[in-house]
């Protein structure tokens, strides 16, 4: 295994644990805006 292989392979799990959140937490809070607004009504 390489240096780089050390350095790249965690890098790439971190930006997509990063992407996955932002992404899933953008969802929940759209969703929890649907939510308020149903119950509003």
């Amino acid at each position: 295994m390489t240096f780089e292989h050390i350095i790249y392979i965690p890098a790439a799990l971190l930006v997509g644990t990063i992407f996955g959140y932002t992404l899933g937490a953008r969802a929940v809070r759209r969703e929890l805006a649907q939510l308020r607004k149903r119950v509003k009504r």
